[in-house]
């Protein structure tokens, strides 16, 4: 199975993807999981993007596909994937297509987790409050849905568009949500 969960910061992506893993069988692939990876083994890769991150700079699509496409081509991933938060654009869907179509692993399905803007922003602050994160004020996560709503919106027309989009309720117990996942990927 090869999954792209979508949903806004604080939908519960990475909840879902770790318990989606177990049942599919599959590798969780986060984008930033990667980077912190290469950058820690010092590939090539991982020193590219370093010195990016070292002036302040995004990583480019370039590097993370680059990263991306060695971690597909992993025997793990043979079967299949499951990506949580990539991609967050339409350049990088778009990239991310093409990729998938040079190495034969299409998405077979896109879920979107619709969690109520509100209940993100609550979500998000009981979760900055239970790990210390002083980052995660409600006026930055009030910005993070509109980037979210401005950036990340048009990959979900764009999965729609391809006949591989499916949406869920996002709020009730984790595991509610992730029956709801289940069902509508008919496992």
């Amino acid at each position: 199975m090869r999954l792209v969960l979508l949903g806004a910061p604080g939908s519960g992506k990475g909840t879902q993807a770790k318990l989606l893993t177990e049942k599919l069988h599959v590798p969780h692939i986060s984008t930033g999981d990667l980077l912190r990876a290469a950058v820690a083994a010092e590939t090539p890769l991982g020193q590219a993007a370093k010195e990016v991150m070292d002036r302040g700079e995004l990583v480019s699509d370039d590097i993370v596909l680059g990263m991306l496409k060695e971690r597909l081509q992993a025997d793990d991933a043979a079967k299949g994937f499951i990506l949580d938060g990539f991609p967050r654009n339409l350049v990088q869907a778009e990239m991310l297509d093409q990729l998938l179509g040079e190495i034969d692993m299409p998405v077979e399905h896109a879920v979107l987790i619709q969690v109520d803007p509100e209940e993100v922003v609550a979500r998000i602050a009981k979760r900055a409050e239970a790990e210390g994160r002083a980052d995660d004020t409600e006026e930055v996560v009030r910005h993070r849905l509109g980037v979210y709503r401005q950036q990340t919106e048009p990959v979900v027309e764009h999965y729609r568009q391809a006949g591989v989009l499916s949406e869920v309720h996002g709020t009730g117990s984790i595991e509610e949500v992730q029956q709801r996942i289940l069902e509508v990927l008919r496992f």
